[in-house]
């Protein structure tokens, strides 16, 4: 007689599982704050909302996120420490857009098969863009797709929630002619469109990862693998000091943050341009890092496909009054994020509106 069926037998390994866990204590041990209240292997992760009562309408923000086929680059190259990272960046950049401090996170992982090893990686890098960030990392789930998923592949997801003020939201409603747009550096490509990418180095050109290409400085899989910059600690450290600096602005000098992530450069900053307002956007203020030409080049892609998917050297944007640029990009600089001014908002001449790149970029 046949053995019955089983969990194992399906593909399901629970003692992994169990290991796993064992192996990422250590890392979310890291990834906490003072309001997090239990550890590790609840079935919900608690955090001391009481710090709230501080507040004179505490708004709560949500934002959830994966790092699309960037997973794919992780996973061919056998390294994961980097991918949790990326997911963090995702998320919490999203946050601090409207002024929202990120308080806590959670993820998922769905694995075809459980190795302990690469899933506490995984959790390694979300940790530790946690504590980058100033965010809790409270929970999280590991799952098992036997069937549905490859042995070494996976896929990650996470949402995270902040608060902010409800006098002190940042947004469109902010924004008004004059105000001058500062660009911060992105580290690379960060987690946004790679399936173009993947398709330009691997199915066009032919390329391999372990690829030395002497413009990039090393392989290609190292410069596909840079992990996104987090900014949501470094742009609330920013909205504080404007606030407590004597500026000559009217009002609060930060009036605006967008995030460069899919759509590209135009999209993103159009989501906080108010329909009456126009933006140009200077090229020539900034060189992209050589992996935004290769793609371009390599792929026969239009500038402006390129715009529309890729970050192009700039992964955060804040729109300010023009008196406080300055100290802007000073305080920016002093947490290594390079920043320039990049464009204008001004009244829209002819009913033409919106965000326009015009000029060409340095060289």
């Amino acid at each position: 007689m046949s053995e019955g069926a089983s969990y194992a037998a399906a593909g399901v390994d629970i003692e992994a599982g169990d290991r796993a866990v064992e192996l990422m204590k250590e890392w979310v041990a890291k990834a906490t704050r003072p309001e997090v209240v239990g550890g590790l292997g609840g079935f919900a992760g608690l955090f001391d909302a009481s710090a709230l009562t501080a507040y004179r309408r505490p708004l709560l923000a949500t934002s959830t996120d994966g790092v699309g086929t960037k997973v794919a680059i992780a996973q061919k190259m056998d390294r994961h420490d980097t991918i949790g990272f990326d997911l963090v960046g995702m998320v919490v950049d999203d946050l601090v857009v409207c002024g929202a401090e990120p308080l806590f996170m959670t993820d998922y992982i769905c694995t075809g098969k459980v190795v302990p090893e690469t899933i506490a990686q995984i959790v390694k890098g979300i940790a530790e863009a946690c504590v980058e960030a100033g965010t809790a990392l409270v929970g999280g789930e590991t799952a098992e797709h036997p069937g549905l998923l490859e042995a070494d592949e996976y896929d990650v997801a996470g949402a995270a929630t902040g608060v902010v003020e409800a006098d002190e939201v940042i947004g469109a409603d902010r924004v008004r002619a004059g105000d001058v747009v500062v660009a911060m550096a992105s580290s690379g490509l960060h987690s946004n469109g790679y399936s173009l990418v993947r398709h330009v180095f691997f199915d066009r050109a032919g390329w391999q990862l372990d690829r030395e290409v002497p413009e990039l400085g090393g392989t290609l899989g190292d410069t596909l693998l840079i992990p996104t910059r987090v900014y949501a600690k470094h742009c609330l450290e920013l909205i504080q000091d404007l606030n407590a600096t004597d500026l000559d602005t009217e009002g609060k000098p930060l009036h605006a943050m967008s995030h460069i992530t899919g759509g590209g450069f135009a999209a993103n900053l159009g989501r906080v341009i108010p329909d009456d307002l126009a933006v140009r956007i200077d090229r020539s203020s900034w060189t992209p890092a050589p992996i935004f030409g290769l793609v371009g080049q390599l792929g026969g892609v239009p500038p402006l496909e390129l715009e529309k998917t890729l970050n192009m050297g700039v992964g955060m944007v804040a729109i300010l009054d023009p008196a406080a640029a300055d100290r802007a990009i000073a305080v920016l600089a002093e947490r290594d994020i390079p920043a320039w001014v990049c464009g204008e908002v001004s009244t829209a001449a002819d009913g033409k509106t919106g965000v326009k790149l015009q000029g060409t970029y340095a060289s």
